[in-house]
């Protein structure tokens, strides 16, 4: 028995000393790729929570940038809702404006008509009086009165009178006199006179101007 010990291979015994069997070598197969298979499925776990893990995360950012974009897209609406708000209101108070402006134009020349219409009457009367010279310088005499009282009234002043000294700005000099008697640079003779409202120059007093 010695010599049959001795000829088995040491690797080949197990820890009592005897030589392993194959039914010890299946059970050490089996228990190994037990090991591989738990190893396996512990790795694919843990794969499985972390792209759990990762889907979450994806989800939470995904309902975020939704909840952002509906946010953004709120004030978008609210914007453009009072743009077209702005640009409806200005287009009426354009409008009103506008036929305002006409009212008041319309009112402005009705009411200067009237006052010139008795003007045109006493003009009709003027013409009528045929021969009588005398009562037609009078008639004329009187519209221009008439006509001088509605302008007034209109709050326009005439300007431009012998005497007074020469402004460029309301004076249209068309004549250039000598008279040593006259201030050099004054309005000498009055061709047409000058009519204004206010600070507006509505016609400039054509003159003749000493040199």
């Amino acid at each position: 028995m010695e010599e049959n010990e001795k000829n088995i291979p040491v690797n080949e015994k197990d820890a009592s000393g005897a030589a392993p069997t194959e039914k010890d070598e299946a059970k050490a197969g089996e228990c190994a790729a037990a090991a591989g298979v738990n190893e396996s499925e512990s790795c694919t776990a843990d794969k499985k929570q972390r792209n759990g893990k990762c889907r979450k995360e994806l989800e939470k950012e995904r309902e975020a940038h939704a909840a952002e974009v509906k946010d953004m897209q709120a004030k978008i609406d609210a914007l453009n809702d009072k743009f077209l708000r702005v640009v409806a209101e200005y287009d009426n108070f354009r409008r009103r404006s506008q036929r305002e402006k006409d009212g008041i134009h319309n009112d402005t020349k009705a009411e200067v008509l009237s006052k010139l219409l008795p003007v045109i009457d006493n003009f009709e009367r003027a013409a009528a009086s045929g021969d009588d010279y005398e009562g037609y310088r009078k008639g004329v005499e009187m519209v221009v009165k008439q006509l001088m009282d509605i302008v007034k009234s209109l709050g326009v002043e005439s300007f431009g009178e012998k005497g007074d000294d020469f402004d460029a700005t309301i004076h249209n000099a068309v004549m250039h006199a000598e008279d040593a008697d006259a201030p050099e640079n004054s309005v000498s003779e009055v061709f047409q006179k000058g009519y204004k409202i206010g600070d507006r120059i509505l016609r400039c007093a054509t003159v003749k101007v000493v040199n």
